[in-house]
């Protein structure tokens, strides 16, 4: 199986004053380590990061077939739409949202990841809300900031323990610390939900399926200790694996 993660990186650019002394520092980050650690156990993945995607993403549909599986996690649907060709030079571009639409019902495979540039994210700024891609999601996205944040804990509540996406998931879920607030769509399966918010949720579109885990892969909103739970990695394998073959059931 080949899967392409896209999303998950940031920079930051700190400035430190001491006294009348002060100097700028920036940092690149990465979240996708532990998801990728993952499923490279058991697929091929290829990731790009959040600075790249918007030239490196692909543009055709010959390209995209490549993946059986597409992961976005913390990338925002503006990324994918603005190609430099157009944001720079005024040239027409493929609508990848649109392409990533028609993937799915072709047969490919989709999971879109919570975090603060996913579904509609801080400030409304993720902005797939009402976007073609909307369409093959399992779930209908707000169209405003749609985070939760929740310090306390979430607790996670497993609703069908029988789907296939749960095959070998030990029952000691730990807790969570945030997710994007959604509504199910008619149809889809609510495999499980987080304080009786959907977490994860899983529908077919077409001849393809798709999966919403409406929390994070990673801190803040994804614990270290969920990130070490001996179920991560199981959990990850299953979604994609679920999401790649109509033929995986119980």
């Amino acid at each position: 199986m080949k899967i392409l993660i896209a999303g998950e990186s940031w920079s930051s650019t700190s400035t430190h004053v001491k006294g009348y002394d002060q100097f700028v520092s920036s940092m690149y980050h990465t979240g996708a380590t532990q998801l990728i650690n993952a499923l490279e156990l058991v697929a091929s993945v290829t990731y790009i990061p959040n600075h790249e995607a918007a030239e490196k993403f692909p543009l055709t549909m010959e390209d995209l077939n490549h993946f059986q599986v597409v992961v976005l996690s913390d990338i925002g649907a503006n990324t994918l739409l603005l190609h430099p060709a157009t944001w720079e030079r005024g040239e027409r571009r493929p609508n990848r949202l649109r392409l990533l639409r028609d993937y799915v019902l072709a047969g490919g495979g989709l999971v879109m990841v919570g975090g603060y540039l996913s579904f509609q994210g801080f400030e409304a700024k993720a902005a797939y809300s009402g976007t073609p891609l909307e369409e093959v999601l399992p779930v209908m996205i707000f169209p405003y900031d749609d985070r939760l944040e929740a310090p306390e804990g979430l607790e996670v509540e497993v609703n069908l323990p029988d789907h296939p996406i749960l095959r070998d998931i030990p029952n000691n879920w730990p807790y969570l610390l945030g997710l994007n607030r959604v509504t199910v769509k008619k149809g889809t399966e609510t495999v499980a939900s987080a304080n009786f918010f959907p977490l994860l949720v899983a529908g077919q579109y077409g001849m393809g399926r798709s999966v919403a885990w409406t929390s994070d892969i990673g801190p803040h909103w994804c614990p270290n200790m969920f990130c070490a739970w001996d179920g991560y990695e199981t959990l990850w394998q299953n979604i994609v694996a679920w999401v790649s073959n109509p033929g995986f059931h119980n």
